[in-house]
């Protein structure tokens, strides 16, 4: 596609204001042009995730002045770009992209981002692939990064049967560390231990708090990686033996995390959080694209991720609560190209 055949509006999913799936709908836009350091992608595929959920609600990390289109990773092809060298470098080429703190999002036909968040997929990956190729891949990657440079033999993650989740499970099996992990229903459980995992515990069993902390202490688990937060994080906390430390990197229940004051002050134990924006940021740019190029090298095998479902943008509430309804079993996706 050149330039000159680029259309001059597209169809945007919109979110009106922060009060969740109800809110949203679509709407024709014009299609916006890229400014210095930034390219222009057309769309292949926007999957759901969590983060996108608490965005919808008001309560990730940041708001945008509404109407905004939501939708922070997905994948396409660069057919604009702005000035810069490094535009230049990527025009034409398939990525995944991330959208930017400030400017819409990737639930449209095309969206425009910088040139440090659109990344360059190899020849083996598919779009599809490619548009749940960073936020999952990459988080689950440096929950590895994390865990090895503490010289953790195993750890906890609650919500463990997400796509996140079996990703975790994949890469630290393939990488010699133990999980004990937290689910919710027993199909959950079934799925887990297809992929191999060993230690599964039930949040919603009557003697969950007991198990939890018998196999906690025994096996030494002195870091949890938490996606639920709220009592949950209480009941881990307090399951773990002294110095141990909750990571909390989402808010699925909604509720603030929970601490036993005991446990920080008299058992050294601490809470802290984890956002991969940050994360990254703290890399330099070969850093980066070496931890890119490992994530895309497993995007088939240890992080990959199923699809469940696809659907165009005009069914963008059906899609949503789709996955609300069911967070796992597959990735949800945004096609706009079904239309």
């Amino acid at each position: 596609m050149t330039t000159s055949q680029i259309p001059e509006e597209m169809n945007a999913v919109v979110l009106d204001s922060y009060s969740g799936v109800e809110a949203l709908r679509v709407e024709n836009r014009p299609i916006p042009k890229p400014g210095p350091n930034q390219v222009l992608v057309k769309v292949a595929a926007s999957p759901i995730n969590p983060s996108d959920l608490a965005f919808l609600e008001g309560s990730y990390g940041f708001k945008k002045k509404t109407p905004t289109v939501p939708g922070f990773e997905g994948s396409g092809t660069i057919v604009a770009v702005g000035s810069g060298m490094m535009g230049r470098y990527l025009m034409g080429k398939h990525v995944a992209c991330v959208s930017q703190g400030e400017g819409d999002g990737v639930w449209a036909e095309y969206v425009v981002t910088s040139t440090t968040l659109a990344f360059p997929l190899s020849s083996s990956v598919s779009l599809e692939e490619g548009a749940m190729s960073a936020v999952n891949p990459l988080t689950a990657m440096a929950f590895l990064d994390i865990a090895k440079a503490g010289k953790n033999k195993i750890i906890v993650q609650t919500a463990a049967a997400s796509a996140l989740g079996q990703m975790v499970n994949r890469i630290f099996q393939n990488n010699g560390i133990q999980i004990i992990n937290i689910v919710r229903r027993e199909a959950q459980a079934d799925l887990l231990k297809k992929i191999g995992a060993e230690i599964i515990l039930n949040s919603t069993d009557t003697n969950f708090s007991k198990e939890l902390k018998e196999t906690c202490r025994q096996h030494q688990a002195h870091l949890a990686f938490d996606a639920v937060a709220g009592p949950l994080t209480l009941q881990v906390l307090n399951a773990m033996p002294h110095h141990s430390k909750v990571t909390v990197y989402g808010g699925l229940s909604f509720k603030a995390a929970q601490a036993d004051p005991g446990d920080l002050i008299f058992q050294g134990k601490s809470v802290d959080g984890f956002w991969l924006t940050s994360w990254m940021g703290k890399k330099n740019l070969l850093q980066s694209l070496q931890l890119w190029q490992r994530a895309q090298k497993l995007l088939t095998t240890d992080l990959k991720s199923e699809v469940r479902e696809r659907y165009p943008l005009f069914e963008a509430q059906k899609a949503v609560k789709e996955y609300q309804n069911q967070m796992t079993g597959g990735k949800v996706l945004l096609v706009p190209e079904m239309e």
